[in-house]
């Protein structure tokens, strides 16, 4: 499922609209595997991101 970056925010509180945001704009290679461009239109896949945030963890 996508989700927008307000959207995100919402749903896992651990990180900020802003963060969220910031990560968008620094997306390293990791990371821009999570979202969808379109246009100005920034979608984060929900799957993708739960495994890049779980990647962190060891």
């Amino acid at each position: 499922m996508f989700l927008t970056v307000k959207q995100t925010a919402a749903k896992y509180p651990f990180f900020s609209e802003s963060a969220i945001r910031w990560l968008v704009f620094r997306a390293d290679h990791s990371f821009s595997l999570c979202l969808l461009r379109i246009g100005r239109k920034v979608l984060i896949d929900e799957d993708l991101w739960l495994k890049w945030i779980e990647s962190y963890r060891r």
